[in-house]
């Protein structure tokens, strides 16, 4: 008998089944969140620390030719569930954002005016200083803002991603993964107004191969129309 089999059952299989038990295990008593899970479904680190994320973002930054330095960054409490920390630093502009994704990647925006001179209304705004935000770790926009508009969630005091950090979290997330965000749905940018009230949102054209930057009203509710939430 093949000493690699129990019972006719790859010793591979058995050890897969093993570890899915002992998973099961720490998921039910709590050694393992289902936050860290869903981190490493989407092949992230659940286990890295805070600098080694600060120091992904001061390269991520290096390659745009922008020093930053993150040792003073102030960083929100994180809230369960929202485990992606989007940095922002000091000065950064909207279309400089937009014009580095569309150096890493195909991108369109509806309108030809640099995004800084439309974009007026932004609920954070790096000119201060540099900020940290935390969002849900998902490629589709947060599932529990479908069917809300801008103006709904700003009723609620839901704070809504930006259109600047919603470009930093593509580029960042296309660095580490090759793939894009937004891929069935559209990010609204609620955090964001066009001149006029209008709101940026985003999304990838798989059809297109592009990341497209568009608006809608702050009226618009949709079922793929969808904010994500952040903390700051």
């Amino acid at each position: 008998m093949d000493n690699n089999t129990i019972g006719g059952v790859p010793g591979n299989v058995l050890g897969m089944l093993g570890m899915l038990g002992d998973l099961c295990s720490k998921l039910k008593h709590g050694s393992i969140t289902p936050e860290e899970l869903e981190l490493f479904v989407n092949r992230r680190n659940p286990f890295e620390s805070r600098q080694a994320v600060l120091a992904q973002w001061e390269a991520v930054y290096r390659d745009l030719g922008i020093v930053v330095d993150l040792a003073g960054l102030k960083v929100p409490a994180k809230r369960r569930g929202l485990d992606r920390l989007i940095v922002v630093p000091r000065g950064i502009k909207i279309q400089q954002a937009y014009n580095a994704c569309a150096s890493a990647f195909p991108c369109r925006k509806w309108v030809g005016e640099d995004l800084d001179a439309v974009v007026n209304e932004n609920d954070r705004d790096p000119s201060g200083g540099a900020y940290a935000v935390w969002v849900r770790e998902r490629v589709e926009a947060d599932e529990e803002y479908k069917n809300q508009s801008a103006d709904q969630l700003r009723e609620r005091n839901v704070l809504g991603i930006t259109l600047l950090e919603r470009l930093l979290y593509e580029l960042k997330f296309f660095k580490e993964t090759g793939y894009h965000l937004d891929i069935k749905n559209v990010t609204l940018s609620a955090g964001s107004r066009y001149r006029g009230g209008r709101v940026p949102s985003v999304r990838f054209r798989e059809s297109l191969g592009q990341v497209h930057v568009l608006w809608c009203h702050p009226s618009s509710a949709y079922g793929f129309l969808r904010s994500r939430e952040v903390v700051s």
